[in-house]
């Protein structure tokens, strides 16, 4: 999405301040972006039509520090229909700070149209327009010929309050690629100037939040069907934001057509033959943020106690295509076991498909012939419902991107892993859904300071990440992971009387 070049160089004390207020109001424009059960040319599922509603226009008041008017947000749904042929709904919001914080912080005015196709929920068209200059701004986001398939930050927050405040999202923003989580809290009754209602406080945690300076960021949805966002509370270096609901209206708009934007003309360009369609390439190199290359191969010798009892392979084998789409596929296997030891079985292991940028599985299906022959298991990921369907096809409702052990081993590389400050207010837990066994559990990863561990004889920084599960039996065992300092590679780890050590980590050309 395209950044504001004033407000990108402008430096001052009240940087942070301004920029959290912005991504404040992409929050609203999300949280308050309600999709009717429309016209007869929208097909919507049942589940997203009872919780969307067109007309439904929400305001919130935002203060800041001592300013109780720091800004103004209002949010509506303007309308239901076809773009180009595709089913849309029309979103729209608008920010504007005021008064004092206008005058001394900075002034901001911006408003925001975007169609989002309704089954998927992602943006198919945008447009930003800054009103801060003399000369409004326009920016416009085309994907109507360019087929988008991420979330943004509108769209991620729609799709959050969508699961009534729960899950694990990507989305892409300034060319970059988040994880935002939502994990609901404790039930609490809200009062705003537009009534009393009662609510479950929302944690919201993402890279993209600590690039921002905002931090402990909660959302209080309704506890109703349709999830409202009443209160959001954050805060920065600076100070603390808090925007509570000051109005919320249901009017229905009178009915309107959405056509097709017309963009600004330009001059004709000299006509080029039609583009080659794309042709998938097997074994593309993976983002970099991911801390890892594909062909990566790390070996781990297991011990028991003080009994050694072999060897674990880890692998992001390969990138190609799954059941059509670009896949990447991770796997874990023993590939070697001392005499008599009953601990491993040759050949056990696991193999997950997995998003080549986020990392969400797709599938899995993992095979134990010794004392972990229960887990045994195939099971596929909805990405869409969140749910878990195993082979005899039941099903398991879960957080969309809930992970597995295996993805989680892998994903954790590229997690914001830096301990808190204050030992006691551990804000920077990491919360993470996973499926383990039959269901899905919240996984906690609390992260230490590094420190110097020995690994075959050689000293090397680690960061010990604990990890709570929620899983009495699981939290009995302790499970510990030791990340690199520099290499972000996974040096060690431990759950129960079982010790995993690095032994070998190679890159295999593909």
């Amino acid at each position: 999405m395209a950044i504001n070049t004033k407000q990108r160089t402008i430096e001052s004390i009240f940087s942070i301040a301004i920029r959290a207020t912005a991504f404040l109001a992409v929050l609203f424009a999300a949280a308050g972006s309600l999709i009717a059960q429309g016209s007869a040319d929208l097909r919507v599922e049942s589940k997203v039509a009872s919780t969307y509603r067109i007309g439904e226009k929400l305001t919130y008041n935002v203060t800041f520090g001592g300013f109780k008017n720091a800004a103004y947000v209002e949010t509506a749904v303007a309308s239901s229909g076809t773009l180009s042929g595709r089913s849309a709904v029309e979103l729209r919001s608008k920010i504007k700070t005021l008064e004092v914080v206008s005058a001394a912080f900075m002034h901001v005015d911006e408003s925001r149209v975007i169609f989002v196709e309704p089954e998927s929920g992602v943006p198919i068209y945008l447009v930003k327009t800054d009103s801060t200059s003399v000369t409004p701004k326009e920016y416009i986001f085309d994907y109507l010929k360019e087929p988008n398939s991420k979330y943004d930050l509108i769209s991620v927050v729609y799709k959050a309050r969508e699961s009534a405040g729960v899950g694990a999202f990507s989305f892409v923003e300034n060319g970059e690629v988040y994880t935002v989580t939502f994990v609901p809290g404790q039930n609490e009754r809200v009062k705003t100037e537009s009534g009393e209602f009662d609510t479950i406080m929302t944690m919201v945690q993402s890279e993209f939040l600590t690039k921002l300076g905002i931090s402990q960021l909660k959302i209080n949805f309704s506890t109703d069907e349709y999830h409202v966002p009443v209160l959001f509370r954050f805060k920065t270096p600076r100070a603390d934001f808090r925007a509570s609901l000051l109005s919320i209206s249901l009017n229905a708009p009178e009915p309107t057509v959405v056509a097709t934007p017309i963009p600004t003309p330009i001059v004709p360009a000299t006509p080029k033959a039609p583009p080659t369609p794309e042709v998938y390439v097997d074994n593309r190199p993976l983002l970099p943020e991911l801390g890892f290359q594909l062909g990566e191969m790390l070996e781990y010798r297991v011990t028991q106690g003080s009994r050694p009892a072999g060897v674990i392979a880890l692998s992001a084998r390969e990138r190609k295509q799954f059941q059509g789409e670009d896949s990447l596929l991770l796997t874990a296997a023993v590939t070697a076991v001392e005499p008599g030891s009953q601990a491993l079985t040759l050949g056990d292991g696991a193999k997950v498909q997995v998003d080549p940028d986020t990392l969400a599985p797709r599938w899995l299906e993992s095979r134990f012939n010794s004392s972990f022959a229960g887990l045994s298991q195939s099971v596929t990921f909805d990405r869409k419902t969140g749910q878990i369907i195993s082979g005899a096809g039941k099903a398991v409702e879960a957080p969309i991107g809930t992970h597995t052990l295996l993805s989680l081993f892998y994903a954790m590389r590229s997690f914001n892993l830096r301990p808190s400050k204050d030992p006691a207010n551990p804000v920077n837990d990491t919360r993470v859904a996973v499926f383990w066994d039959a269901k899905p559990y919240i996984f906690t990863l609390r992260p230490s300071n590094p420190e110097d561990i020995m690994i075959n004889g050689e000293h090397f920084s680690a960061q010990q990440i604990t990890i709570n599960t929620g899983d009495k039996e699981l939290d009995a065992l302790s499970p510990r992971v030791w990340i690199g300092t520099d290499s972000r590679i996974p040096l060690k780890f431990t759950i129960g009387t079982y010790q995993g050590e690095l032994i070998a980590a190679t890159a295999k050309p593909l």
